[in-house]
């Protein structure tokens, strides 16, 4: 456990890069446990080319935060994730997420970006950060008795429960502030543009102030960065002081070609091999799945379950290998959560899918509520929700969600190929409308374009130079 340390002579210390040294065992040992539960619940690392790049500037970056001088004891990963999310956890290790990479627009900001998060480490503001709901929570909070024959333990494994408590964790202004200040310090040391910071900031709050906007897969996301680091026009304001504070003069920057063009390829939102979310529509073409959440609610895709939250309660989906007694298969899942008795296992058909439910009564958080298991019969596996309502509820509100399931047509399924940034050169001629009709999205599309390249709606296009579009592929 860390110390909250936020004394003005202690930031100071930590601001100036110093003499490094070498990351403790401890630090390295708590790092070690969290990374694997961190990249399962993130969409492990991304395997395209720009990952070594991110790996080089994060450990640029990191380098001048005190923690320690050698580039090898830290850890840089790309994430395949389609949030934009950035975080560093004790130990040297410092994740950004392709999708945050895509907002980016210059190496500086990608910079700024892991230097703010090696900040909040090398504060130690870890034991000061307030925990908020996680995804899962609910399900993983469940150690009740079922009807008083034993208990359900956690209906998510440890590792993801271990990922929530991390990437879930909420920071205050003071932290923000005192991170904000520690990456400028270690991005001029490393000799980058220190507006780079406040330029980011920017750019993260136009993202917000679209998604909160976009209706469907922009608000079926588990925690953001925006979330999970308050932000505010005055901390772009503070940011720029702190840059206009080390000396160098706020010049306008050439734009960072080279940055852009290793951005080509990059896979944005969903990664079609995990699932995509459209709207409340969740398809997976290897499991040959699809189902429909409530309006309401949303969707999370993580690498090894999809979780569906509202008001009503929450649904966990996951898969195992195919079986031919469903019914043995939830009252072996049930058993397995610690409930000697799960009560009469119902049978029925979906959609062409066969399927078996049971639920029982359970406690969460010392409340009393009903946790069900509803299996599906796929070709090549076993599908199942894990289901946690209000006492006496049963599947509620997520009923319609669970009369959706169905299996994708083998065309269905090949008809789902996911996104990815593209970079175009601009032509004489070429308009803001002209290129934001190439984005891949049905609606919002003129939005998206200029919240993704940081522009303002009055901007004017420059022949020759460079901008991000979204399409299919």
């Amino acid at each position: 456990m860390f110390r909250l340390m936020l004394a003005v002579p202690v930031l100071a210390m930590l601001a100036s890069p110093a003499a490094a040294q070498s990351i403790s065992a401890s630090d390295k040992a708590q790092g070690a446990k969290a990374n694997p539960a961190l990249l399962a619940e993130f969409g492990g690392s991304y395997d395209g080319p720009q990952a070594a790049y991110v790996e080089q500037v994060g450990k640029r970056v990191a380098v001048q935060s005190g923690l320690s001088n050698a580039k090898g004891d830290f850890t840089v990963t790309l994430l395949n994730s389609p949030v934009e999310n950035a975080f560093a956890i004790p130990g040297g290790y410092v994740y950004v997420t392709r999708q945050l990479m895509a907002l980016m627009n210059s190496e500086a900001e990608l910079a700024s970006v892991m230097g703010h998060e090696v900040g909040h480490v090398a504060a130690r503001h870890a034991a000061g950060r307030q925990r908020t709901a996680s995804i899962g929570g609910v399900l993983a909070g469940i150690v009740g008795a079922v009807a008083g024959n034993g208990a359900i333990g956690q209906l998510v494994g440890a590792g993801a429960q271990q990922a929530a408590g991390l990437y879930t964790l909420k920071y205050g202004r003071e932290q923000e502030y005192a991170a904000d200040s520690l990456g400028v310090r270690y991005i001029t040391a490393a000799g980058y543009n220190p507006y780079a910071a406040a330029d980011m900031l920017a750019q993260l709050n136009a993202a917000t102030t679209l998604q909160a906007r976009v209706a469907g897969k922009d608000a079926n996301a588990i925690p953001t960065w925006a979330s999970t680091h308050p932000n505010s026009l005055d901390r772009v304001r503070r940011a720029a002081k702190l840059a206009a504070d080390t000396g160098r003069p706020d010049v306008a920057a050439a734009q960072d070609t080279a940055f852009l063009r290793r951005l080509d390829g990059l896979r944005y939102d969903d990664d079609p091999r995990e699932g995509v979310i459209e709207g409340q529509t969740f398809r997976h073409p290897a499991l040959r799945l699809r189902f429909t959440a409530p309006t309401g609610y949303t969707i999370a895709n993580g690498a090894d379950a999809v979780t569906i939250a509202g008001s009503g309660g929450q649904a966990q989906l996951r898969s195992a290998a195919a079986t031919s007694d469903l019914p043995a298969f939830v009252t072996a899942r049930f058993r397995s959560l610690g409930a000697s008795t799960t009560g009469e296992v119902r049978t029925g058909t979906a959609n062409g899918l066969p399927f078996a439910t049971t639920t029982v009564r359970a406690s969460a958080n010392g409340q009393p509520v009903d946790a069900t298991i509803v299996a599906y019969r796929f070709p090549a596996a076993t599908n199942w929700f894990t289901i946690v309502t209000p006492a006496g509820r049963g599947t509620g509100a997520l009923t319609p969600l669970l009369e959706s399931v169905a299996a994708l047509s083998p065309s269905d399924a090949a008809a789902i190929k996911g996104k990815r940034i593209r970079i175009v050169t601009v032509k004489a001629g070429d308009t803001i409308d002209s290129l934001s009709g190439q984005m891949a999205y049905p609606a919002f599309r003129r939005e998206r374009f200029l919240t993704l390249n940081g522009m303002s709606d009055d901007r004017d296009l420059r022949p020759g130079m460079l901008v991000k579009v979204v399409t299919s592929g």
